[in-house]
């Protein structure tokens, strides 16, 4: 396979996408963990199919087409849920309907042939293009810089987020800000795991890293690691064996989590 990284462009690309959803989805991730918000990025998830479904229907891209619907998505759950009585999961319900719903009329509307939406569903990552990457590496490198430079407030936010309010830090700005990137960062990744799947890829990795540390940087880094470990794992699962790399990527992600489970197990056994 290492041979083949040089004579094909599609599986080079696919080695880079690898290494940069990892890093985006690592630290995305743990706060999607950490703020006990996976069901709400699961409706921006499926959310998201009703823009790729409007972008097919114009002619658009469809992942920048569902890049703006995923964005309006979450600000909306955001907004309703901080504005008004309706019960979170309600809302998060409504939009992830709604957006399956508008995505399947809008694709049986469009003319012609019904576009074959697998790669979007379920992940093909040798169909990754330079257009992805360039996506993905802006959002990753937006992603460091962000986290980076407001480490402590989104900290804060994790598990405090009443002390920022006391000390007059704009709170609901950082939260508007951390949605839209989880929401792009679901978009972005799409083509890895696909809309059923990507969901794993932001919570398996935490769930791994938190086995072996509390700390918040150090979750980061190693979700960051066993994403990235696990998506070559299953480019070259998909590769050698010719299965679909989204589904071979998290299967690689659960034997990971299991055997980190038993290995924990036993040391606590172990231990004086």
């Amino acid at each position: 396979m290492i041979e083949a990284l040089f004579e094909y462009r599609f599986l080079m690309n696919a080695v880079i996408a690898s290494v940069l959803a990892g890093i985006v989805c690592g630290i995305v991730g743990t706060y999607i963990v950490t703020n006990r918000i996976v069901f709400l990025s699961g409706g921006i998830t499926h959310a998201s199919f009703g823009g790729l479904g409007i972008a097919w229907f114009l002619g658009l891209n469809p992942i920048l087409g569902a890049a703006v619907f995923s964005v309006m998505t979450a600000l909306g759950i955001e907004f309703l849920t901080d504005k008004t009585q309706i019960r979170n999961d309600s809302v998060i319900g409504i939009w992830w309907s709604l957006g399956m719903a508008i995505g399947i009329i809008f694709i049986y509307l469009t003319p012609g042939y019904t576009p074959n939406l697998m790669s979007y569903l379920f992940g093909s990552i040798l169909s990754i293009e330079q257009f992805d990457l360039i996506l993905l590496g802006i959002l990753a490198i937006f992603t460091i810089l962000f986290f980076g430079l407001f480490y402590r407030p989104i900290q804060f936010i994790s598990f405090d987020a009443e002390y920022l309010k006391t000390h007059r830090i704009p709170v609901t700005l950082f939260k508007y800000i951390l949605i839209s990137l989880v929401a792009l960062t679901i978009v972005f990744s799409i083509k890895i795991a696909g809309i059923i799947l990507i969901i794993s890829l932001l919570t398996l990795p935490q769930a791994i890293a938190n086995l072996m540390t509390n700390n918040y940087r150090l979750m980061m880094v190693y979700s960051v690691l066993f994403a990235i470990g696990a998506s070559l794992i299953g480019i070259a699962a998909s590769w050698y064996i010719n299965i679909p790399s989204g589904a071979a990527i998290i299967f690689a992600l659960v034997v990971v989590f299991g055997l980190a489970k038993i290995a924990t197990l036993i040391f606590k056994r172990i231990q004086p």
